[in-house]
C-alpha cells in the first residue's frame, strides 16, 4: 500500500483549466463542473441522476464492455481488503446493482453468519436494477435496499462495521461532505473503501488510455447503450476526479485515518483503504 505523491495522467488537450465564471472559490472545485461542462452545483445532482437512469438497463454489461470484464477483478480486490467476519454490517455506496453487496454476502456467509448488507444509491432506476438480480438469484435475506444520497445517507450514526463505494463518488458533488459522512455511519474500528477510477501513473498507457476514454467509449456507449453523452460524461469525470494523493489528503481531513491506497492496472482505478478510529 502506498502514500505517497504520484503523477497525474496527461490531461487531453480540450480539459477546461480554469473554475467557470463565477464560481463560489469556497465551493470545492469539483462541484461546479459536470464533465467538462460547468454548471451550479445545486444542478449537478440531478444531472447525475439522469445519466444513472439512461445507462442502467446496460449498466453492468457496459462495464464489462468497457475495462474488458476487468472490473470484476478490481471489485474484488475491494472485497479481499474488508476484515471479514462474522456478525457484520456492510454499508455498500452508490452500489444500486448489487455487485459489492453479493460479493460481501458469498464471502461471509451472510444471514447465517449474522451478516448484512445495506445498499444505498440515490438513484432508484439503479436499485430497482439490483432488487431484480438478487430476486433472479434468491438473494432475499441480509440485504436491504436504500434510496438515498451519500451527502445525508438515512443511517444512523456509528452503525456500519464497513463501508464501501465504488465507481460512485467523483459523482458525488461535495466529495468532502460525503467523506465525513462515511466517517459518521461507521463504528470505532470500522473499514472505509472507495474503489475509482483514477490517474494513470504509467506514461507509456496515458495516451493509449486517453485515445479509449474519448473515442472509444462514447462509441460503445451509442452502440450498445444507445446514449454516447453519457459515456462521454463518465470519461469526463474520471479527469475531473482528484488524483490518488489528492483523495487520499481529503480523506484525513474528514477524519479518517491509516489513510492509503493501491493503484491498479496502472492507475486505472485505485482501491483507498482508512479506519474509523
Amino acid at each position: 500500500m502506498s502514500d505517497r505523491p504520484l503523477d497525474t495522467a496527461d490531461a487531453p488537450s480540450d480539459r477546461p483549466a480554469a473554475a467557470p465564471a463565477g464560481a463560489d472559490p469556497a465551493v470545492p472545485p469539483e462541484a461546479n463542473w459536470f464533465g467538462y461542462r460547468p454548471v451550479a452545483p445545486e444542478q449537478k445532482a440531478g444531472m447525475v441522476r439522469q445519466v444513472f437512469e439512461s445507462v442502467a438497463p446496460r449498466y453492468d454489461l457496459m462495464n464489462d464492455l468497457m475495462s474488458a470484464g476487468i472490473h470484476r477483478l478490481w471489485k474484488a480486490e475491494m472485497v479481499d481488503a474488508l476484515p471479514l467476519r462474522a456478525n457484520m454490517t456492510l454499508l455498500d455506496v452508490g452500489g444500486g446493482t448489487g455487485d459489492i453487496a453479493f460479493r460481501f454476502l458469498d464471502r461471509t456467509g451472510g444471514p447465517e453468519k449474522g451478516c448484512r448488507a445495506v445498499v444505498c444509491d440515490i438513484n432508484r432506476a439503479m436499485l430497482e436494477v439490483g432488487r431484480d438480480r438478487a430476486v433472479d438469484q434468491n438473494r432475499l435475506a441480509g440485504l436491504s435496499w436504500v434510496c438515498g444520497d451519500a451527502e445525508r445517507l438515512p443511517v444512523p450514526d456509528r452503525s456500519a462495521d464497513a463501508y464501501t463505494i465504488a465507481f460512485c463518488l467523483r459523482n458525488v458533488t461535495h466529495i468532502d461532505r460525503a467523506l465525513a459522512e462515511a466517517r459518521r455511519v461507521l463504528k470505532p474500528g470500522g473499514r472505509f473503501l472507495c474503489l475509482e477510477f483514477s490517474h494513470v501513473v504509467l506514461p507509456s498507457l496515458r495516451r493509449l488510455y486517453d485515445t479509449y476514454s474519448f473515442s472509444v467509449l462514447p462509441l460503445l456507449g451509442r452502440t450498445v447503450a444507445g446514449d454516447e453523452a453519457s459515456y462521454r460524461y463518465l470519461a469526463e469525470s474520471i479527469r475531473r476526479f482528484p488524483d490518488q494523493e489528492g483523495l487520499a489528503a481529503r480523506m484525513r481531513a474528514a477524519g479518517l485515518d491509516r489513510v492509503g491506497y493501491r493503484n491498479l492496472s496502472g492507475g486505472i482505478a485505485a482501491l483507498h483503504m482508512a479506519w474509523r478510529l
